[in-house]
């Protein structure tokens, strides 16, 4: 028996390395799982993926930035499962062209909040209904560290994060009491195939230098936080932030420049 055993679950973004990696870690934990994503060829293949295991399966099309798409993922989870017990909002994303402020595109601005915190938005807003009558469910939204310390870049995308964190929060609160859990996971740095190409080696670097961990982050690590977020093991938390970063904002700012000088430059000089 799985911890998921006879459960439904959404999981949006499914066709990218991370919501692949989710929605066939919560199925082979017994779920059945709709896998959502505005590419209707990555999410049958990662429904494709877990149909093979034995597990149930059905992949849609839906942009969650599209109120009318939504709805439809969700209609479809009743059709084919009956329930819905899990939602994962994992879609989202960022531009290249989200550099600083003083130089932001407004559009650039706009897409990226209506993706990251709109789109999560209209995720909870619809599957919320089905959660409450049932009076159970769990939703784990995907944030980013991004949204908890200042960074040179991606002000747009730090800011839309920010707004998904305190989505968790309101949600908690408004419908906690309700039997409806609601958290949230901030990854660190997770360099997947599609993401390792496209990201400079020397920030891979700083990033290794900065973590606590004595290796990189997985999707499986992602995928891990969020089976315990859905699952009976979490059945006390409600409205909370998963750090999932090795330990990146754990320590002080100055932790890789001070393993450089050595920690006998610690004792203090007599």
């Amino acid at each position: 028996m799985g911890m998921l055993e006879g459960q439904v679950a959404i999981v949006t973004g499914a066709g990218g390395a991370i919501g692949a990696a989710t929605a066939q870690m919560l199925a082979r934990e017994g779920a059945a799982v709709l896998c959502a994503d505005r590419n209707p060829g990555t999410a049958a293949r990662t429904a494709d993926a877990i149909l093979s295991s034995g597990a149930r399966a059905l992949s849609v099309k839906a942009d969650i930035t599209e109120e009318p798409e939504v709805a439809a993922m969700v209609a479809a989870a009743l059709e084919a499962f009956g329930r819905i017990d899990v939602l994962v909002n994992n879609a989202g994303g960022s531009s290249g062209r989200d550099v600083d402020i003083a130089g932001m595109d407004a559009g650039v601005w706009d897409r990226t909040m209506a993706l990251n915190g709109r789109g999560t938005m209209l995720c909870c807003k619809h599957v919320l209904p089905q959660m409450l009558s049932q009076a159970s469910g769990a939703i784990v939204n995907i944030s980013s560290g991004a949204a908890t310390a200042g960074q040179l870049s991606m002000p747009a995308y730090a800011a839309s994060k920010s707004a998904v964190l305190a989505l968790t929060r309101a949600i908690a609160t408004l419908h906690g009491r309700e039997g409806v859990r609601c958290n949230a996971i901030t990854p660190g740095l997770i360099l997947h195939e599609n993401l390792a190409p496209h990201y400079p080696e020397e920030h891979v670097r700083i990033d290794a230098q900065n973590i606590l961990s004595p290796r990189p982050g997985t999707v499986e690590d992602i995928a891990n936080a969020v089976l315990f977020l859905a699952s009976s093991m979490s059945a006390f938390v409600n409205g909370h932030v998963l750090p999932v970063d090795g330990g990146l904002f754990a320590h002080t700012p100055t932790y890789a420049q001070t393993l450089e000088l050595g920690l006998d430059s610690l004792r203090l000089r007599r």
